[in-house]
């Protein structure tokens, strides 16, 4: 069983115009783009109650996460490509190493107001 799940998006649709990729179809309250520089570190953290969903737009780096609900759990360490879905539940640590500059879609299920960031975040360290 991994702590996150990673899932390859592919189009839906394709023509001479372009494509439509479909990313989500559940509900979501807060969208976010976010960009980080080759050699970054993000994360560090988790979620007490929210899923979060990051949407790799360009770039690459290596998603690093701990299921907090399992002792036994094992640090994960997982490459995310352009067109990968990263999905976190609730109580997984993740991290982030950015390999490329990359550009990402972040999508959770509840609210992410700075002022509040201690309810919905809470950090540890994973690298």
């Amino acid at each position: 069983m991994t702590n996150e799940k990673v899932i390859e998006i592919k189009p839906e649709f394709v023509d001479e115009r372009g494509e439509i990729i479909n990313i989500l179809k559940e509900s979501i309250v807060h969208v976010a783009i976010i960009t980080s520089k080759a050699g970054s570190i993000r994360a560090n953290h988790y979620h007490p109650n929210q899923i979060q969903h990051v949407y790799l737009i360009s770039g690459k780096y290596e998603s690093v996460s701990k299921n907090l609900k399992v002792k036994s759990s094992k640090i994960e360490s997982q490459i995310i490509k352009p067109r990968n879905l990263v999905i976190t539940p609730p109580m997984v640590a993740h991290a982030m190493r950015f390999l490329e500059d990359s550009v990402m879609l972040n999508l959770t299920t509840g609210h992410r107001e700075p002022n509040k960031y201690s309810e919905h975040t809470k950090k540890y360290k994973l690298i």
